[in-house]
């Protein structure tokens, strides 16, 4: 292979990024000093800091930091924009400029307007913002709204604003979970009776085989690394599942162990390279191998706990093994010594990420998974279960609170119960569905609590078009980002808010263990930004102003965590966790007993067809948009990419073979395209990836991404994109 690959990811290259972010927060000691502060980290779901003490994670380890922590803690302590920042650009350069230049031009410390026939954003009062967009809900009728949530925000933020969209009538609320695990959340609701993470953290310290599927921790999870790392060193091994040849998943330093850091470690003892969008026939392929010999099975298990086994032990035998190999791409051979490890392993999780869900099957894949976990007991018992991999620090927090276009039948009683409101019963939209309505001219309104929706969405030209129809649209950032010119309404609006540990009050954040920590907030890095949830509670005022809800009292957070430990079942503990300090797990979540949360406490084992992914074998490839190591979610901090030997964004990861099989060589540009969209200029470049697929970075390439998404789940297929290829003259 040409490219030049590191010998192992992490290590002395991760600290030393690390100190560079520091340096751009203003040096090491006030970076530091920033992340020891008892607040949740700003980056993945893994979590650390909160009341156990920074750089601590929910077991008390430490210390559990890594580089992601320090980009998002380099990006809320960087300078304020200029003042005449929005007179200096307008809004056709601005919109030109890549999410890296504007993630890094500085903090918004100014509301800032921008209406149909202005040329740039200008600067206003918190006063006239506030007024504008008071009246302008106050003039909408409820349908023609939505409101959209990132995992950045606290569990307040997102229950409050919920709370807000629906007494103003709209159903129409969402988050970015249906862009990234809301497939997990539907196949093991389905499966199980619970949408999340079925393990805590101290259940990975005692597992003896972990598959790691469809994810690149060492790129977005750095700090699962060590928890890979230790499950080798104990004697365990680590099954990867993944199209590309990740050098972070082969061998990774981690820089905080010595040993580690001066030799590496190696992760993957099997590391398996399907065909993108191959996992369901890769698993049926194990489960095959596991019922020719029936003592692999938990049958107790099986017969006690789960419901459906017959339907898919015969959908499973029907399968010839000529179509599970070519449709996987594996091997008959590997796929059998794969259930030959599974076979002997006391205690297996299963950990996978968006490789999984960014499908049109997303939902079948993850079903799929468990349907092997169930064959051998490995739900239901301790330091065994299934751990979807969580992305933004909170987004599975904001679900939890109800940031979701249908409420739980439990909470919605309560809440009727509690207060003399009658919610709405209309079924509201997805995320996807809403900007399909918004295409249509449908909405007057766009709250965006947070990310970047434009950035977030497949089809960027549809996006863009979509968004630009919306009547106003109303930001809250800490930052600016392509959504605010690209997918901006006629009339939009940005707030400013305050980072997490600059909330004026106490937050709350939760694990992707289901794991509810306490962030103390109170530092005052600018006087301009504002708290969302003291927002969001002076707008509620303004435009319910009959609302039997005290909205003024809820602009405090403790008020709203005793509403929300009234209202939302397995949160009795936020009540009091202001004068306990104590953390806790959601009840209910964690399944170390074989009792499923489903009427009749059993699992059940789900039947999932190969799909079929390319429609054209001879001449086309199989995209799937990945993210880089200096990057998180659409953020973009870093134009390179350490680990894959990249170092800028407009390349095509292409298997070496295929790079002949176009006529070209390495470092030619290619024209890529579909029906969809059409990118050229774009670097060929050698990686090992499986022959067939490719790779590109999202957001970019997300003008190739098609709107076709999984019907279960309404997840976009972000992966197994069918595209076709050729050399650019």
């Amino acid at each position: 292979m040409s490219v030049k690959l590191p010998q192992s990811a992490g290590g002395w290259g991760a600290i030393r990024y690390s100190l560079k972010m520091a340096n751009r927060a203003g040096g090491l000691w006030p970076m530091l000093k920033a992340l020891a502060s008892k607040n949740n980290c700003k980056s993945c779901a893994l979590g650390m800091g909160g009341q156990k003490g920074g750089m601590r994670d929910e077991g008390g380890n430490f210390p559990a930091v890594c580089n992601k922590s320090f980009m998002a803690q380099a990006s809320d302590m960087q300078g304020a924009l200029a003042e005449d920042f929005f007179s200096q650009f307008d809004i056709p350069t601005l919109s030109k400029w890549s999410p890296r230049d504007l993630e890094l031009s500085g903090r918004l410390t100014r509301p800032v307007l921008c209406e149909p026939s202005d040329t740039h954003y200008r600067p206003i009062s918190w006063l006239e913002a506030m007024n504008r967009g008071g009246e302008k809900l106050k003039a909408t009728s409820a349908d023609k709204s939505f409101f959209y949530a990132s995992g950045r925000s606290s569990n307040e933020a997102g229950f409050l604003l919920q709370l807000f969209a629906r007494l103003y009538g709209t159903n129409n609320i969402n988050n970015c979970s249906y862009y990234c695990h809301q497939a997990s959340g539907v196949g093991l609701n389905q499966s199980l009776g619970t949408g999340t993470a079925t393990v805590d953290l101290e259940d990975l310290d005692h597992t003896d085989l972990v598959f790691l599927i469809g994810a690149n921790p060492a790129s977005n999870h750095p700090r699962f690394m060590r928890i890979l790392m230790d499950v080798r060193r104990r004697g365990g091994q680590i099954i990867v599942i993944n199209p590309a040849r990740e050098r972070g998943l082969e061998n990774f330093s981690v820089p905080s162990d010595m040993r580690s850091l001066l030799f590496g470690s190696e992760i993957a003892s099997l590391y398996l390279q399907p065909n993108i969008g191959g996992d369901i026939p890769l698993f049926k392929g194990i489960a095959k191998s596991l019922l020719s010999n029936q003592d692999c099975l938990d049958q107790n298990f099986i017969a006690n706990h789960t419901l459906n086994f017959t339907e898919v032990e015969e959908d499973v035998k029907s399968e010839s093994w000529e179509t599970l190999e070519s449709a996987s791409g594996i091997s008959r051979e590997e796929i059998e010594k794969t259930a030959q490890i599974y076979s002997k392993s006391k205690h297996t999780v299963f950990a996978w990420a968006m490789g999984i869900t960014h499908h049109t099957f997303g939902v079948d894949n993850v079903q799929a998974i468990v349907n092997l976990a169930l064959m051998r007991g490995m739900v239901g018992k301790k330091y065994a279960g299934l751990l979807p991999l969580r992305g933004h620090s909170n987004v599975q927090g904001i679900g939890s609170v109800g940031f979701t276009p249908q409420l739980k039948q439990a909470v919605m009683d309560n809440l009727e119960s509690k207060f003399p409101v009658t919610l709405p019963t209309q079924p509201g939209l997805d995320t996807l569905g809403c900007m399909e309505a918004a295409n249509k001219g449908e909405f007057e309104f766009a709250w965006n609590l947070g990310g970047n929706l434009y950035g977030s969405n497949p089809d960027s030209r549809f996006a863009q078009t979509a968004l630009a129809k919306v009547g106003f649209s109303l930001f809250l950032n800490t930052t600016l980002n392509q959504g605010h010119f690209l997918g901006r309404g006629q009339t939009s609006l940005i707030l400013p808010v305050s980072a997490r540990d600059e909330e004026p009050e106490p937050t709350t954040q939760e694990s992707m263990f289901s794991f509810i920590r306490l962030s103390n907030g109170g530092l005052q890095r600018y006087s301009g930004p504002r708290s969302e949830v003291k927002i969001i509670a002076e707008i509620a005022q303004r435009v319910l102003e009959d609302s039997p809800l005290p909205w003024k009292s809820l602009s405090e957070t403790g008020n709203i965590r005793e509403i929300i430990g009234t209202i939302i079942p397995g949160f009795e503990q936020l009540k009091n966790i202001d004068q306990t300090g104590k953390e806790f797990h959601i009840d209910g979540r964690i399944l170390h007993t074989p009792k499923f949360p489903l009427p009749d406490g059993k699992a059940s084992f789900k039947v999932c067809p190969i799909p079929a992914v390319r429609r054209n074998k001879e001449n086309s490839f199989i995209l799937m948009t990945v993210r880089s190591e200096g990057q998180f979610n659409t953020v973009v901090y870093e134009p390179d990419d350490r680990y894959r030997g990249v170092s800028c964004r407009n390349v095509i990861l292409i298997n070496e073979e295929d790079i002949k099989k176009i006529g070209a060589k390495e470092g030619d540009l290619a024209t890529i395209k579909n029906d969809t969209g059409i990118m050229t200029g774009q670097k060929l470049q050698a990686y090992p990836i499986k022959q067939g697929n490719i790779m590109m970075y999202y957001p970019e390439s997300n003008v190739l991404v098609p709107r076709q998404f999984d019907p279960k789940s309404k997840t976009p297929s972000f992966k197994s994109i069918e595209v076709f290829l050729e050399k650019q003259l």
